[in-house]
């Protein structure tokens, strides 16, 4: 038995020295995103070892490990949203489409655009629902006339499964909703503004069951126009809805591969152990 096997059985895993043999660089043909050599500090802690990946353009790629493996501090590099935190530094190579996204001249406002968001809560903003949704494109003058506006909601609650349910209030409060309908309009508020990528930080972790399928029926669906990147804390969720699953530990991404062979027949002894429930 080697360190690496001895480490996985007796389940004591807590250097990140101690994982070994994680993937080289996992090219992808036609890439949306390209991250190469990713570290990310927290003050003097490191929190991202490393990490190589690619995006393919309308992939959904799924991060799944044990809390605290770097997966959702790893997601919000991919539109710098660990900028609003004052102690984190991201080195490495960030592209977008070729172009590199921690450019010191690069105004993140349209970078947030082209790469939105959705949390892990639900966040409606205390507005309508139709301001909610409007609130993007007017920000970035996407809509000249009010009826411009009116089709982008309009589209953007259809795209995102919700129009039918609130069409006939539009101008009452997004809080009103429930919680599946209000994550939806956060993911219509997302898509409003034309994105090219959609990064979803664990957003069904606070869902009930049904509410949930219809979040990942929806991501099915977006996933013909948009690239999207999906932080889950449930491996069943990654295995419905990615193309591909990305395994981190400690900071590390062990292993990236299909959706089917991370969970049929992982390269990794590490995402097997994740897998079959021995830690994690």
């Amino acid at each position: 038995m080697n360190v690496q096997e001895a480490i996985v059985e007796n389940n004591t895993i807590t250097d990140v020295n101690d994982i070994k043999e994680t993937v080289g660089i996992p090219l992808v043909e036609n890439a949306k995103m390209s991250m190469r050599d990713v570290d990310v500090f927290y003050g003097e802690k490191q929190a991202i070892f490393g990490v190589n990946l690619d995006i393919g353009v309308n992939e959904v790629i799924a991060m799944i490990g044990p809390s605290g493996c770097g997966k959702s501090t790893f997601l919000r590099c991919l539109n710098r949203m660990n900028d609003t935190i004052e102690i984190c530094k991201v080195n490495g190579q960030l592209h977008l489409e070729g172009q590199n996204i921690y450019d010191p001249k690069l105004d993140v406002v349209p970078l947030r655009a082209r790469v939105g968001m959705v949390f892990q809560k639900p966040n409606p903003f205390p507005k309508s629902i139709y301001d909610n949704v409007a609130y993007g494109p007017r920000i970035h003058g996407l809509a000249a006339r009010r009826a411009d506006m009116d089709e982008i909601v309009e589209t953007s609650l259809r795209k995102a499964g919700l129009w039918e349910e609130v069409k006939d209030r539009l101008h009452q409060p997004g809080t009103g909703l429930s919680g599946g309908q209000q994550q939806r309009l956060c993911i219509a508020r997302t898509i409003a503004v034309s994105p090219e990528v959609i990064l979803m930080d664990e957003p069904c972790s606070a869902l009930d069951p049904i509410a949930t399928a219809k979040i990942e029926e929806l991501i099915d669906e977006l996933s013909e126009n948009f690239t999207i990147a999906i932080v889950t804390h449930s491996m069943q969720q990654a295995a419905r809805v990615s193309h591909r699953t990305a395994y981190f530990h400690l900071g590390k991404l062990v292993e990236v591969n299909e959706t089917e062979k991370v969970f049929t027949n992982p390269d990794h002894s590490l995402t097997e152990a994740y897998i079959t429930g021995r830690f994690g």
